[in-house]
């Protein structure tokens, strides 16, 4: 992979631009850790503006060609990438686990949701169908076709290393742009294994390209007038800021933020498959995920029971070093960032929530890494920070209402609008749900409802910035613009001047 090994002995993890690894001439690098053992194992060069600026002239120098290759030997290409992204499925989960912390199955299942999303960009030709009308007016066709908007550029986050630049690359590339990927400086081993192998698919050089760094590239390549799109995946404040930037530069922009995910179970709802599947997904990937439920809303009779059953299930987590075969929670991203969510135990008493179990005490924390155990807030309010903030790691709080609408204006007044999820038995009550809620993307009886590749991923309200929402359907037509053309071939003969508005006759 496109690494060196430095005189310390820790990896050195470089740029890839023009088709092959680029050491970073900057002077600054960061540090990757291992959140296992809480060693450092690499380092990270970052960008300067000069090392952006040779990206971006790279990726523009190659977008003619590119632009130009024919719809099915581009689809040729994606089919490829996705055998060989298939066939490195484990090598990729290694690198995730390695430097991101989580389970070698849940990393396996990162890889396999970002191949959904290059499967989809192999039906390119068809996506990029356009629309005829014919005989528009007498003689005069009007068609439409979408075209790529030249370099585009990709900011994703450390929660998912390899599944969100699938997001983002493939549809990007395969509707003929060139992309630059900036990838979480946290874990970026894995972006580089995916330009290998996208230059093994057949991917020409400068087609795509991956530039580490933080703040300073990233708002290079918001400045730069040759990127015309940035997609981004982060928090809130930092997707608004990064919106704000790069449509002030003239930018299209997608940047999708953060999200307080809740699930509502009803008194009907099957307890015990509420209970697992809050668990599941509060504690999955430690809880580092957008798509995370963090608040259990829980209508009347549902509280007590839910509760206790939630507690017995977490108790039987296994947590440990995401290399070990038995794990199925590994440790937080660094050690600033753990420290940071247990910080939300403490204010939660102090604000008059009941912490029901506290991560703190699991016996994972006293050995090398950054692992907190898994967490339940009991009596969760409005205006508490463990309910106001998005924590992102393995804290599952629990609201307690008495009836359907309480739990309905709870979630929409949350200025976060993501995912939701409703568990009930009754399909009146689900459909009603799916129809009052003010959020994105909606699970009933499902607590992760993260779309298929072939719809797209988004939420609502301070959740997205921009548009259009993220791959699929949505991810073509933001990197692409549409383009209308009139024609009309008539006889010469009948050609007259004519200077009044064009009308239909």
């Amino acid at each position: 992979m496109a690494t060196v090994v430095s005189e310390v002995g820790l990896r050195t993890v470089n740029h890839w631009i023009g088709g092959a690894a680029v050491a970073s001439k900057s002077g600054r690098c960061g540090t990757v850790w291992n959140p296992a053992t809480g060693e450092a194992g690499a380092n990270v060069g970052f960008a300067d503006a000069r090392e952006v600026d040779m990206a971006v002239e790279r990726a523009a120098s190659a977008f003619p060609e590119w632009r130009a290759t024919p719809l099915s030997r581009r689809a040729e290409t994606m089919f490829r990438l996705r055998e060989l992204v298939d066939a490195n499925r484990r090598e990729i989960a290694r690198l995730i686990t390695l430097e991101h912390g989580k389970t070698h199955s849940d990393a396996v299942g990162e890889v396999a949701r970002g191949l959904e999303n290059i499967e989809f960009a192999c039906g390119i030709p068809n996506l990029l169908k356009g629309g005829f009308s014919e005989q528009a007016s007498r003689g005069v066709d009007v068609y439409q076709i979408r075209q790529p908007l030249g370099v585009v550029a990709g900011i994703t986050p450390f929660n998912f290393p390899a599944m969100v630049p699938l997001w983002m690359f493939p549809n990007a590339i395969a509707c003929g742009n060139t992309f630059i990927l900036k990838p979480s400086e946290k874990d970026p081993s894995a972006s580089l294994l995916l330009a290998e192998l996208a230059q093994k698919a057949g991917v020409p050089d400068g087609v795509f390209n991956v530039v580490q760094g933080d703040r300073v590239a990233v708002d290079r390549l918001l400045q730069h007038p040759d990127v015309k799109a940035v997609s981004f995946v982060g928090s809130t404040p930092v997707a608004k800021a990064i919106y704000e930037a790069g449509t002030r530069n003239g930018k299209r922009v997608q940047a999708l933020g953060g999200a307080k995910n809740h699930m509502v179970v009803l008194p009907d709802a099957d307890i015990a498959m509420a209970a697992d599947a809050a668990v599941s997904a509060a504690f999955g990937s430690s809880g580092e995920r957008c798509m995370a439920i963090s608040v259990v809303v829980a209508v009347s009779d549902a509280a007590d029971p839910l509760i206790d059953a939630v507690k017995e299930r977490m108790g039987r987590i296994r947590i440990g070093a995401g290399t070990e075969i038995e794990s199925e929670m590994g440790p937080l991203i660094t050690k600033e960032h753990r420290d940071r969510v247990a910080s939300y135990l403490d204010a939660a008493k102090s604000q008059g929530a009941a912490v029901a179990v506290d991560g703190r005490e699991h016996p994972a924390t006293a050995g090398p890494g950054f692992f907190l155990g898994t967490s339940l807030i009991d009596r969760v309010e409005p205006g508490m920070s463990c309910y106001d903030d998005e924590i992102f790691g393995p804290v599952l709080s629990v609201m307690r209402v008495n009836t359907y609408s309480e739990a309905l204006r709870v979630i929409n007044d949350n200025p976060y609008a993501n995912g939701t999820a409703i568990f009930t038995r009754d399909g009146g009550a689900a459909r009603q749900f799916q129809f009052d809620v003010e959020v994105g993307m909606v699970g009933v009886n499902v607590p992760v409802p993260v779309p298929v590749a072939y719809y797209s991923f988004g939420g609502w309200k301070a959740s997205l910035f921009g548009d259009l929402h993220m791959y699929g359907p949505e991810g073509v037509q933001f990197y692409t613009r549409a383009k209308v053309v009139t024609s009309r071939w008539p006889d010469p003969g009948s050609s007259s001047v004519n200077l009044g508005f064009p009308q239909v006759r």
